[in-house]
């Protein structure tokens, strides 16, 4: 009897951290549908009433909720971003980039900092064995060996241009339409600064350029571009 005790203690304690983690991933998800939806009524603010075009105040908040949302993998942060933009025109350009710019790097600090072994741990209780699989083979690869390993686990005609080009790659994905396929641009920022592949002064500078031409062509030409 004290040996089948002890046998179930340890499966009944996984079961309740698995359920307490999954509880806490759905309460995430639930408060950043709230969040989406709160934003999106502040925004709807800006075209329904006028007076509130002159609300400063009313326009930060906007830009802090939106580059929070933008480091949230498959969060549509740019589409949120293309609404602003739609209708408050050139006025607003600067502030989107600045929020645009801040939201990916949030995110991409995120993965670079984040504690690989707490992550390996979560991934492998809630059965993301592959997941776990990937991060754990980043944990053990030295940073200087990391891009060769990801070369020799590429296809011969892509892995020039993931590796060799590896920034440029990056700050088309963050562009590129529909990637929200691919996680978005939180997602993608994410990953990348999982990997541990890339600097950060070079990240910055892809950022700052790659986030660029869309908010600079609105400020100069008004939002008819985006039409």
């Amino acid at each position: 009897m004290m040996n089948e005790s002890s046998n179930d203690q340890p499966t009944s304690h996984r079961f309740w951290r698995i359920a307490l983690k999954l509880l806490v991933v759905f309460a995430f998800v639930f408060v950043m549908k709230l969040g989406i939806d709160a934003l999106m009524a502040k925004i709807a603010l800006f075209e329904s009433d006028a007076a509130a075009r002159a609300m400063t105040g009313l326009l930060i908040t906007v830009m802090i909720g939106y580059a929070i949302l933008l480091a949230i993998p498959f969060i549509p942060g740019v589409e949120i971003g293309i609404a602003i933009l739609l209708l408050e025109g050139a006025p607003a350009a600067p502030m989107v980039y600045l929020a645009t710019v801040a939201g990916l790097l949030l995110a991409f600090f995120i993965g670079q900092y984040a504690p690989l072994p707490r992550l390996i741990r979560f991934a492998n209780d809630v059965y993301l064995y592959r997941i776990a699989g990937l991060l754990e083979r980043i944990k053990l690869t030295p940073r200087k060996d990391r891009l060769d390993a990801m070369q020799d686990r590429l296809p011969r005609w892509l892995a020039p241009i993931f590796c060799n080009y590896r920034y440029v790659t990056l700050g088309l994905a963050v562009n590129l339409p529909g990637n929200i396929a691919l996680g978005g641009g939180g997602g993608i920022m994410m990953a990348g600064g999982l990997s541990r592949l890339f600097q950060t002064r070079l990240t910055i500078i892809t950022v700052i350029l790659a986030t660029l031409p869309v908010p600079l062509g609105v400020w100069l030409l008004g939002a008819d571009i985006l039409q």
